[in-house]
């Protein structure tokens, strides 16, 4: 974990800014921000834990826990709102038993809130890994879940 850290920095230490592209490519490349990368990113930038623990708390888009072996982003914008994207939450927090932030007990999904997937005309949007769906059912969410689930092996 140190020898990512250090690889990081080396190339962003200089960079005006630098806590934020150096904290993009830490979970680029880890998948998370581990506490234990904390202390090494803010001596190596000549800031206090405080700070950079700050900036990692205050981003939704910053994970401090591994991801699940899948990243449910669900859009929360208002247009996805408008139609059916609050019942469709409901749904996908029930069914996966997590809430936002959250992976289930499996570890193959993790739940996160986004504000816009720029899919307006096709509400209510989610991203999955790379591949983004939209006018999603809840019958829809249940089949592609099962679908990951049966990719993985597990027959829930």
């Amino acid at each position: 974990m140190m020898a990512i850290a250090n690889k990081i920095l080396q190339k962003y230490k200089d960079t005006p800014g630098a806590l934020l592209p150096v904290l993009h490519a830490v979970q680029n490349e880890v998948g998370y921000i581990p506490e234990n990368i904390i202390g090494p990113i803010a001596d190596g930038l000549n800031l206090s834990r405080a700070e950079v623990h700050g900036v990692v708390s205050f981003y939704h888009y910053f994970r401090t826990t591994p991801p699940g072996k899948h990243v449910i982003q669900l859009c929360r914008a208002e247009a996805c709102q408008a139609m059916g994207g609050r019942k469709l939450e409901q749904h996908i927090k029930k069914y996966l038993s997590v809430d936002y932030h959250e992976t289930t007990q499996d570890g193959l999904f993790s739940l996160e809130p986004v504000y816009c997937l720029g899919n307006c005309a096709c509400t209510p949007s989610m991203l999955i890994d790379d591949e983004i769906h939209g006018r999603v059912t809840e019958t829809e969410f249940d089949e592609i879940i099962s679908g990951l689930r049966s990719d993985a092996g597990d027959r829930r």
